[in-house]
C-alpha cells in the first residue's frame, strides 16, 4: 500500500521539484548542467571526456561479451568481444565524440579506427597469452583488468590518431 501523505504531496512541496517548476535548478542540478554544457563543446578537453565515456561504455560491453563467451576459451571470447565492442565504439566516436557523421562515412570510420584497434587486439591478445602462460587459468576478472589496462593505453593512442591524424583535410582541429 502506498503512503497516503506521499499521494497528496504536490511537486512544489519539495525544494528540487518546486525549483524546477519555477525555472530554477537545485545546486546539484546546476553542477550537472554545467558539466553537461562543458562536455558538449568541440574542444580537445570535451572530446577527450566524451572519448573516455565512450571507451568506458564499450569496455563494459566487451566485459559482458567476454564473460558470456568464456565457454569458447579466453582467446575466441576475447576476439569476438573485441570486434563487437570496437565496431560499437568506432560508431559512437564518429557520432558522439567527434561529431563526424556528416564528414566521415561508417566504413571509413571502421577502417581508420579499426586499424588502430587491430593493433590493440594484437597487444591485448599477447597480454592475455602472457597471463595464461605465467598464471595458468586466470580468473576472468583478472583477464578483463589486464585487457582494460592495455586498452586504456591503446585508447590514448587511438584518441591522438582520430583527433589529429585521421581528421578530414581542410578541417582544423579545435583547440
Amino acid at each position: 500500500m502506498s503512503c497516503p501523505p506521499l499521494l497528496r504531496r504536490r511537486p512544489q512541496d519539495t525544494d528540487a521539484l518546486g525549483d524546477l517548476a519555477h525555472g530554477r535548478l537545485h545546486p546539484v542540478g546546476e553542477v550537472a548542467h554545467e558539466v553537461a554544457e562543458r562536455i558538449r563543446r568541440d574542444d580537445t578537453f570535451a572530446q577527450f571526456v566524451r572519448f573516455v565515456l565512450v571507451g568506458g561504455s564499450s569496455t563494459a560491453v566487451y566485459a559482458l561479451l567476454f564473460l558470456s563467451l568464456q565457454w569458447l576459451g579466453y582467446l575466441p571470447a576475447h576476439v569476438v568481444a573485441t570486434v563487437a565492442s570496437t565496431v560499437l565504439a568506432n560508431e559512437m566516436h564518429r557520432r558522439l565524440t567527434f561529431r563526424a557523421e556528416d564528414r566521415v562515412g561508417w566504413l571509413t570510420a571502421q577502417i581508420e579506427a579499426g586499424g588502430v584497434s587491430l593493433f590493440g587486439l594484437v597487444a591485448t591478445s599477447v597480454a592475455l597469452r602472457w597471463l595464461d602462460a605465467t598464471v595458468g587459468s586466470a580468473h576472468p576478472l583478472l583477464q578483463i583488468t589486464l585487457v582494460a589496462a592495455v586498452t586504456g593505453f591503446i585508447g590514448l593512442i587511438r584518441f591522438i590518431a582520430l583527433r589529429w591524424i585521421f581528421r578530414p583535410t581542410g578541417t582544423p582541429a579545435a583547440q
